[in-house]
């Protein structure tokens, strides 16, 4: 139920996860005789940045994160919540609600998880010291946090908050007795990395793989794999290679360029899902006046942000060819979209379509705008973070360029991007957002919304975007309880967005993997590459 927050659960089993099964073949070859015995070799295509799980909200540190630690309420595969370390939920009023904790769960050093470590928790959260791009997302609802007794904490919000449930599932529980007072180094040293999770840490070499083993004192499921060994293979040819090789037993990010080859081995299965990432495109709202990276057609800086009238942005937004796109760089893993979640998300607005393409239409909007003769501009983009991201850039790029809006790509790893994207140094850039919630506010409060610390809006907002009509449709939306009327709201607000293109949307994401044959793996809409999606075939 995407979206659609219960005002109580049950305690179904720990996970809908692919059953524990015997051994496993691979490629051909029998496996060892104990299937709790093996160890898991992951190959991902973008880094873990730290271990700490509320340092920066990234999909590759989630991923990581789910490995370590739980979560109150988590998702499955779906993006539906169930139970995790609180076993039910019940709103007891439009602003207070009481989660019950499971009890006898155990911190990775032996240590009783209580209601505190939820306090604590909350606490540090959204005020990770020099975090790119934080948790207060989830946690700006909260007034304040009642503990009834070690099991019972009773959550009270500034207004109704419906999605209270639904948000926790993206924070990380932390042990107050081995994190208070530490630092985001304190988690990469693996000193504070201390999780009730399936997995415990053994070592986090940053730029190159993070080593774990089985918890087995693990509350939930028992795990297949006695260690994981999990490897970051940036590059699109060497992740495919490893796969073939059987140098590692699952990689992400298949390359769309082998995704047709892998579908094919007798040795590998490819598995897939629609993803909740959207790929877009991001002006810079930061500035009125000039920006050295949006020049005339002589190289002089415009005196005005042109990003701040909105039909250059529904000029550029025309300009693109989305199908050619998914048709020529995505090789048909991706589809056209002109909002940021999948058909059928909660808050998806079914009347809002990809823009045509019209060209011509997009050189009468910039001359009406006072480009005539159109400008010159810097599009910024990670050449080894989102599928074929670089390439993307590229392409539109082309099409820009043929409407007068002459453009250069400037791509670079994603560890050199992301500082000068917090830093606001870019005129436009590609980005990339999987909604965590998997429905349609998340995206319209954590990169939409108006950044404001004391608010704990915007912040994954790199452009410094702000529309305080959005951010009014976006809070009435989120304090209504009746699961229609909300949804009926965040649709409008999908409208709104559509005809204000704050960013220009490109295409929604296909998720895919490739597994070596005797291992069944199931495939997650957020993206996450878990060891827990990964069984020994029966």
């Amino acid at each position: 139920m995407t979206g659609k927050t219960p005002t109580s659960a049950a305690s179904p089993p720990r996970t809908p996860r692919l059953a524990c099964a015997a051994a496993a073949l691979a490629l051909g070859l029998a496996a060892p005789a104990s299937g709790l015995a093996q160890t898991l070799t992951i190959g991902v295509g973008a880094a873990v940045t730290s271990i700490d799980p509320h340092y920066h909200n990234l999909a590759p540190n989630l991923s990581m994160g789910m490995h370590i630690f739980d979560r109150l309420v988590e998702r499955d595969a779906r993006a539906r919540t169930y139970p995790g370390l609180a076993e039910s939920w019940t709103a007891l009023s439009e602003t207070v609600w009481e989660f019950r904790l499971r009890r006898g769960v155990k911190w990775h050093d032996g240590r009783d998880f209580t209601a505190d470590d939820v306090v604590f928790t909350l606490e540090r959260a959204p005020r990770v010291p020099n975090s790119p791009g934080g948790f207060g997302t989830f946690t700006r609802a909260i007034a304040r946090a009642e503990v009834v007794d070690p099991h019972t904490i009773r959550l009270h919000t500034h207004r109704p908050h419906p999605l209270l449930p639904n948000d926790l599932a993206s924070v990380s529980i932390i042990a107050r007795h081995a994190a208070e007072g530490a630092a985001t180094e304190d988690y990469n040293s693996g000193r504070a990395a201390i999780g009730t999770g399936p997995y415990r840490l053994v070592a986090y070499l940053s730029g190159e793989r993070v080593d774990l083993v089985r918890n087995d004192a693990y509350w939930g499921e028992h795990e297949p794999w006695a260690r994981v060994n999990y490897r970051w293979i940036l590059n699109d040819g060497a992740r495919t290679a490893a796969i073939l090789a059987g140098d590692v037993d699952l990689i992400d990010q298949v390359p769309t360029s082998d995704r047709a080859r892998l579908q094919r081995d007798p040795r590998i299965t490819v598995t897939e899902i629609a993803a909740l990432r959207n790929v877009f495109l991001s002006p810079d709202y930061s500035r009125e006046g000039p920006h050295p990276q949006v020049t005339d057609n002589a190289g002089t800086p415009l005196p005005r942000n042109p990003f701040r009238d909105v039909r250059v942005r529904r000029a550029l937004s025309m300009a693109i060819n989305r199908e050619a796109l998914v048709e020529r760089v995505m090789e048909g893993a991706a589809s056209a979209t002109g909002q940021w979640l999948p058909e059928g998300a909660f808050g998806y607005n079914p009347d809002v379509r990809p823009p045509p393409y019209d060209p011509e239409g997009a050189r009468r909007l910039l001359a009406e705008a006072g480009f005539p003769n159109g400008f010159r501009l810097t599009l910024a983009t990670p050449n080894d973070r989102w599928q074929n991201d670089a390439r993307l850039a590229q392409a539109v790029a082309q099409m820009w360029s043929r409407i007068g809006v002459r453009t250069q790509v400037d791509a670079m790893p994603f560890t050199a991007f992301v500082p000068r994207r917090s830093r606001q140094e870019f005129a436009m850039q590609v980005g990339a957002w999987g909604s965590s919630t998997g429905e349609a506010s998340n995206l319209l409060i954590a990169i939409l919304g108006t950044y404001d610390r004391q608010k704990l809006t915007g912040a994954s907002n790199m452009t410094r975007h702000s529309d305080p009509t959005l951010d009014a449709m976006v809070e009435r939306a989120n304090a209504t309880l009746d699961d229609e009327r909300r949804e009926a709201l965040l649709r409008e607000a999908v409208a709104y967005f559509a005809d204000r293109v704050p960013l220009i949307p490109l295409l929604q994401y296909t998720n895919t993997w490739a597994v070596r044959r005797g291992l069944r793996h199931e495939p997650r809409m957020d993206e996450r590459t878990i060891a827990m999606g990964v069984r020994p075939e029966r």
